[in-house]
């Protein structure tokens, strides 16, 4: 199940409003005020835009049983071996992504698990390229109890960014590759992995939610 995630209609209340202006705009300068034509066809594009950056397609995931897959669309900017870590009972691997505008911003899960704790906390709003972004932004983490160990999925609001949505609850049992939330408007995924796992991607790797294989449990 999907838990009823869905950016098309997330974003609503985003394109809808663009959309309608921008037909009632062109209809206005198309029939009486040639100069009100532009504004319009405007709008109409910053809908588009805006419909392109909520889209949600189905992905089909073809993982092995021990992989572990990719939680967000974006640019792995870290990988980076962790001593200690707020985030993450004992020593592990920080894969962090960044979103931009461009990506599409539905969060999926690593791995099959269950959510054994959420921990949500307020911050600033700096740019998600950046790595302090990690201490200082607002984010919201995911901490997941898998057969094969921790998992922590935990999304950080960037500068544009300033919306995290994540209506899954504590408890809850995700399967991979199933969507659990979206941050709006760019922003950074970060993944926190047992040390022993073995990672497959690198620094500046594109990786795609549900579909690209981020390494797998030894």
């Amino acid at each position: 199940m999907n838990h009823s995630i869905n950016a098309w209609i997330i974003g609503l209340k985003y394109y809808i409003p663009c959309i309608f202006v921008g037909l009632l705009l062109s209809y206005i300068g198309y029939e009486y005020y040639r100069l009100v034509l532009p504004i319009g066809i405007v709008f109409l594009i910053l809908a588009v835009f805006i419909m392109f950056f909520f889209r949600d397609f189905p992905r089909t995931m073809n993982a092995k049983e021990e992989e572990i897959i990719s939680p967000a669309d974006g640019t792995i900017v870290e990988i980076k071996e962790i001593e200690k870590e707020e985030y993450y009972e004992g020593k592990c691997i920080r894969v962090s992504i960044f979103m931009s505008v461009f990506n599409a911003h539905v969060n999926r899960s690593p791995y099959d698990g269950v959510i054994k704790k959420i921990i949500y906390k307020k911050g600033q709003f700096m740019n998600a390229m950046k790595s302090q972004s990690s201490d200082y932004n607002e984010s919201n983490a995911l901490f997941l109890e898998t057969r094969k160990g921790n998992i922590t999925v935990r999304q950080i609001a960037g500068k544009i960014a300033r919306r995290i949505v994540c209506p899954i609850k504590e408890g809850t049992f995700l399967k991979k590759g199933e969507k659990f939330g979206m941050i709006k408007f760019g922003s950074r995924v970060e993944l926190y992995l047992p040390l022993n796992s073995e990672i497959y991607i690198k620094e500046s790797d594109k990786v795609y939610a549900g579909l690209t294989i981020i390494g797998r449990f030894k």
